[in-house]
């Protein structure tokens, strides 16, 4: 499968998938834009140099959310990619507080590549805060918010300059809206 194809067709896929799932800002966007915005991030991070990586930011939260199975994914996508997809999906089964907690717990365990994947994600989330919050999330939800994500990051192995400095201009951004 020609690199393109398989981009396309990972785009194709979350698009099917996450076709009825909006964001949780009060613009109510399509989903897939976040999955857009975080293959882009991945793609420019890295030059364009990991094709899987691109692949599997695209259907990052296909498990989380979509009850797509590893299985499904490595069948069509390649065990790479399923394995970087699982790195970064939380268990769902678990209260919300646990899941939060166990990301920043995790975050230094996880590989070089997840770490740009979930890097880019944070990204991503605390940009759609800044432009567009969740309705009735307070300012103090959102600094809670916003400080959970650099807690997060901040345990990350990644010296990816270019990710980390579009993180912290989305955290800025993220700063100012909720004051």
């Amino acid at each position: 499968m020609t690199e393109l194809i398989a981009v396309t067709k990972a785009a194709v896929r979350a698009a099917h998938w996450h076709s009825d799932q909006r964001r949780k800002g009060a613009a109510q966007e399509p989903y897939v834009n976040h999955l857009l915005e975080v293959a882009g991030l991945v793609a420019e991070a890295t030059g364009g140099e990991d094709l899987n990586l691109v692949i599997a930011a695209l259907l990052h939260d296909s498990v989380e959310d979509q009850e797509r199975t590893r299985a499904e994914i490595a069948a069509e996508f390649g065990e790479d990619v399923a394995a970087l997809v699982m790195e970064v999906t939380d268990d769902k089964t678990l209260p919300k507080a646990e899941r939060k907690a166990l990301q920043i717990h995790n975050a230094p365990h996880k590989s070089a590549r997840a770490a740009i994947l979930k890097l880019a994600d944070k990204t991503s989330n605390l940009t759609a805060l800044a432009l567009s919050p969740p309705a009735g999330w307070s300012m103090q939800r959102r600094a809670d918010y916003v400080q959970w994500a650099r807690d997060v990051v901040a345990g990350l192995p990644s010296d990816n300059a270019f990710l980390h400095r579009r993180f912290a201009e989305a955290v800025a951004k993220a700063e100012r809206s909720a004051v």
